[in-house]
Formats: C-alpha cells, structure tokens, sequence
C-alpha cells in the first residue's frame, strides 16, 4: 500500500502540473468507481451487501464528500501550488490528526506521549512544507501557505472519514460499499470539474494519465485501506503511510522536479516520523506481577521461603 500510495502522489505531482487539479481528483476517482465496481459486479454473493451499502445514502453522501471531494480537492489544490512532497508530509500527518479527532469527538485515550508526538510531527511537518522558500514554480510565500491550508483541510477530511466509516460501514465489506461511495464520489467530483474546469482543454493522453491513476493506484489502495480501517482501526492505517513523503521526494528528485534533501529537510523529516511514532506507538505492557515464593515448614516448625 506505501509504494502504491507514494507511486500515485509522484503521478498525481506530474499530472497537475499540466491538468486541472480537479479534473484529477474526477478522474481518477470515476476511474476507480469503474474498477471496483466491475470487481464487485463479478461476485453475485457480494450483491446483497452492495444494495445495503448502497441503501444507507446519507453515510454514503456523508463519506463521499469526506474521502473523496474534500480530500482530493484539498490535496491536489495543495500539489498544484507546494509540490507533491510538500503535500505529501502534510498528508502524513494523518496519524496525529486521527488521534486528535479521536479524542475530542469519539474518547479515545490519550496521554502525555501522544499529545507531546502530535505536537512534535505537526510542527515538523509545518516547517518542512515552509523550508526551502518559495513554492515549485517561484511562486511566493502567500501561495506556500494557501497550499499548505487545503493540503491540512484535505487531510483532516479524511482523519474524519475513517471513523465515519468504521461507525456506519463496519458491518459492510469494503468490496460491497466503495461502489456507492466512490460512485457518489464521482458525481460529487464530476459536477465540480463541469462548473469550474474548462474540460475542452484537456487531451486524450492527459485523461490516459489519469485513466492510468485512478484504475492502476487509486482502486487497490482504497481496497487495502479500507479493509484495514475494519481490522485494525483509523490510527493504525494512517500510521502506516509514514514512509511516504520520503519515497515522495526520491521520486521528485529522480526526476529533478526537486533538489536533493538537504539536511534540515532530512531532520524534520526524521522529527515528523518521531512525532507520529510517538502518537501510535502501543503502550508498553505492565511486567506480570512476581509469583509468590512457595513457603514451606521445616521439621522443627519455622516456616522457610
């Protein structure tokens, strides 16, 4: 899921460097409905689990606008104006943010670890989307923090679309309920590219590229996530994305749509990854309690251990 997650923000950089970012985010995701669904059409067992995903509409307009409208439209916006690697460290963020949507509206624990490790990897990973001044393209500050804000905005979008997920879908399948939520992400997504995006501009080896995106890196990526959410929970499928940004800027680098990682890039990075390890790192278990030391009597009455 890391190299297929880390593959799709390397493509996604390239695409909207020519392609409107929403045009993308529709794309991929109707490319990703079309394959999933083919998928789940070819299973009739699964078809009764399909129509009862499929029935509980307001979770799936609720998801859709969650996982897939504001986080695409917020993290490729975010692309488009910081670079992918940039984007791609506020992404990884995922953990820290899950965790404190956990907190506050679900009562997950908490303790002083995991508030200092979201502290930490939110303020790293601030500082490496600022680090090395402008913005691909020689844009200026003001557009490094616009992006940076629908980069958070999408992430946070999508801290919340997991556990709206596990809280209405759990019982589901994840192969029986992407269809009506990539489906309803499609259209979400598709009303948006035909309102603002001048779709006649776009030529036959741009929508490929996104064609390629969506059905290729996108579908097995939701599959894999999803059913991770059920198994082992939000936070834990976040945290396992931490590779990422790394892989991230190696891809932009072999291309030379970056420099290489300089040495402040390279520590918050590493501080980014301590804080998010510090904030889903399990608890150390209690040492078993001492077994009582067998007493016996000696001979002459006094008891020995």
């Amino acid at each position: 899921m890391v190299l297929l997650l880390a593959t799709g923000w390397v493509v996604a950089g390239r695409l909207v460097s020519d392609t409107p970012p929403l045009a993308v985010a529709a794309g991929r995701t109707g490319a990703s409905f079309l394959v999933i669904s083919t998928i789940s059409a070819l299973r009739p067992r699964s078809w009764p689990a399909i129509r009862a995903g499929a029935g509980r509409w307001r979770a799936v307009a609720f998801l859709a606008f969650l996982g897939f409208f504001a986080y695409y439209t917020g993290t490729l916006l975010g692309v488009d104006r910081i670079g992918a690697s940039r984007v791609g460290l506020v992404v990884s963020l995922l953990p820290c943010i899950t965790f404190a949507i956990g907190v506050v509206a679900f009562r997950e624990q908490t303790g002083v670890r995991k508030v200092l490790g979201t502290v930490l990897a939110v303020a790293a990973a601030l500082g490496y989307a600022l680090d090395g001044g402008p913005a691909s393209g020689g844009a200026g500050s003001g557009v490094l923090v616009t992006g940076i804000l629908f980069a958070l905005a999408g992430t946070f979008a999508y801290a919340l679309y997991g556990y709206v997920y596990r809280q209405h879908m759990s019982d589901v399948p994840p192969m029986a309920a992407l269809p009506a939520v990539t489906g309803a992400g499609t259209v979400m997504l598709g009303m948006a590219s035909v309102a603002f995006v001048p779709l006649g501009r776009i030529d036959a080896g741009q929508w490929a590229g996104v064609a390629v995106l969506g059905a290729v890196l996108t579908a097995p990526v939701f599959l894999i996530s999803h059913e991770l959410i059920l198994r082992k929970g939000p936070l834990f499928t976040s945290a396992v994305a931490l590779m990422v940004p790394f892989l991230v800027r190696l891809g932009e680098w072999s291309w030379g749509a970056a420099d290489a990682p300089g040495l402040v890039s390279v520590l918050l990075l590493a501080l980014c990854s301590a804080g998010v390890w510090m904030t889903v790192a399990p608890p150390r278990a209690a040492p078993a309690p001492e077994a009582p030391r067998a007493v016996r009597t000696t001979e002459s009455g006094r008891s020995t251990s």
